[in-house]
């Protein structure tokens, strides 16, 4: 394993993302990396805005599903002693935005949940799957608690 030094935790609010989290702060801990936080919306319908769009953190946007998102990820930023300037919430396509953040922001570890691929996920790949292929970074899938895969 290596030293790391950017570590990204990947977040989608599922049950288990205190056992993900919990994993990425103590890799950081261990490696003294700075840990950085990203959320991606996928499914909160935002009229005129391209996929890819950074969602202010710090102004209220009117919508209530959107500001309940940015609070859980500012709890969980706060929580977890990540620096705002390392909190992404992002509008898009979930495997796409990580990558490209990673990429952007020279992460070396990207750390997300796997979760069971049943259903149309066994057809079209989860997104632990697509980030683990696209990724030019190492990624630790964390295997989630009554996980199929």
């Amino acid at each position: 394993m290596n030293d790391y030094q950017h570590i990204l935790l990947a977040v989608d609010y599922s049950e288990h993302d205190g056992t993900v989290a919990q994993k990425a702060k103590a890799l950081a801990r261990k490696y003294q990396a700075r840990l950085s936080i990203i959320h991606v919306l996928d499914n909160i319908p935002m009229p005129d805005t391209a996929y890819g769009t950074v969602i202010p953190l710090d102004q209220d946007s009117g919508y209530g599903l959107l500001e309940t998102e940015k609070a859980q990820l500012m709890q969980t930023a706060d929580e977890l002693g990540v620096d705002c300037a390392h909190r992404w919430l992002v509008w898009g396509v979930p495997h796409q935005e990580i990558v490209s953040i990673a990429e952007r922001e020279k992460v070396d570890l990207i750390v997300l949940g796997s979760h069971g691929r049943h259903g149309l996920a066994l057809l079209l790949g989860s997104t632990a799957n697509s980030v683990l292929h696209d990724a030019k970074c190492d990624v630790m899938a964390v295997r989630l608690q009554g996980d199929e895969s």
